[in-house]
This record gives structure tokens, sequence and C-alpha cells, in this order.
């Protein structure tokens, strides 16, 4: 789905298997893939980009907004790509505790998940695409929102969703900076909410009003 000529969503929308929405970043110079998902169903990603004109070797970085496998576990299909891979480094000692969970369950080596860098606070430019990473723990320790401010998009990962939040329930999960996460997003500007599940959220107004609508109808509940 293209959002605008710089920005593509490829949305998961089955009901019945797991897993999350992955978002492209296009620019004259770099390709970013934002949350690459499970790979047994990486193919409605790699179609996505079949009918771009683009390959996996395209791609310049893939960016993980946290460890859980319906985000992380696809990364491991670039390791012998030109792609780099960022993750926060408190998301990197979560893979590195799952290791035999993930080893056992899923037969998904820790070591082909390592991040080439990890993400921190701040601004991260890749070529001439220039990003803000904010750390936003709740969902997860070491989850993180991108902020492209070119596109005025906001990539929230599994903090807030149309509609809902993140679940705090899992290892790390923090009802607390859950709330205090959204509360410091919903003060950025942006025209796209891109989450990790659901619905693409846009226009300005329709982003606010999603923030506030949240807080009043789940804060007290986490």
């Amino acid at each position: 789905m293209e959002l605008t000529p710089n920005l593509h969503a490829f949305l998961w929308t089955s009901p019945s298997a797991n897993n999350c929405n992955t978002y492209l970043i296009r620019s004259p110079e770099k390709h970013i893939l934002i949350d690459p998902g499970h790979a047994a169903y990486f193919d409605h990603v790699r179609q996505g980009l079949d009918r771009l004109g683009l390959t996996l070797d395209d791609i310049d970085l893939v960016v993980c907004t946290h460890a859980h496998p319906d985000h992380i576990e696809a990364v491991q299909l670039f390791e012998r790509t030109p792609a780099r891979f960022a993750l926060h480094q408190a998301e990197w000692q979560l893979v590195e505790a799952m290791g035999p969970y993930l080893k056992a369950s899923m037969n998904v080596d820790p070591e082909a998940l390592a991040p080439d860098f990890f993400l921190r606070e701040g601004g991260l430019s890749v070529g001439d695409v220039d990003l803000e990473i904010y750390h936003t723990p709740g969902h997860a320790p070491g989850a993180v929102t991108l902020h492209w401010p070119t596109e005025k998009a906001l990539f929230t990962g599994d903090l807030i969703f149309k509609g809902g939040l993140g679940r705090t329930d899992l290892p790390g999960g923090d009802g607390r900076q859950l709330k205090e996460s959204i509360r410091r997003m919903a003060s950025l500007e942006a025209e796209w909410m891109l989450s990790g599940h659901g619905d693409v959220v846009s226009g300005g107004e329709a982003v606010r009003e999603n923030f506030t609508q949240v807080e009043r109808t789940w804060f007290g509940y986490i």
C-alpha cells in the first residue's frame, strides 16, 4: 500500500495468524524496512517489494521496534544481503535471554538476529533519510518509536494502535512506562500513525484523537 511516494505499508490482515505490519521508507539514496515480521509470513512483504521493483538486496537498513518474534524473526532472511540491522540494546539482551526458547520452539539461531548497531535515543541519519529515535518502553523494555519528520510519520510498533495499546503482561512489560511513553509520543507532529498491528491512522487530527481516545479508554486498566 503506497501512503506517499516515499512511504509504503505492507499490512498484515490475516485474522488467524499472528504477524506484524511492515513499513518501507524509500528515498533516492536509501531503503529502510521497519519490522519485517515472522519469516514464515514474509512472502507478503517480498511480493510488495517485488511490485516496487525491489529485492532484499536493495534494502540498506532493517529496523525492529522491539524484539518479539512476530516483529524480528524475518531479520535472519537478510543475513546474506548488504542490509544492516538495528535494534535497541535492551531488546538484544531480551533476544539473548530468549535464546533457548527461540532455538527449541522456532529453530532460530539468536546469532542470526544480532544487530549491526544499537538504536539510541536521538537522531539517526541513513543517507538522505533523517529519523528521530525515541526509547518508548512499556510493551517491551527496549521498544522504540521512530519519527520521520519529512513525511510526518510515526512508527509506533506495539506501543499504541488504532483504538488500542500494547500488552504489558509479557516479559519486561510495564504499565506505568507504557502510559508515559504514549503520552510522550502524543506530543509529536504526525500525519501518519503506523503501528505494528491493525490499521493505519492518517491525518493529523485523527492521530491526535486516537492518542486521546486510547488514554481515555484504556489507561484506567493498566
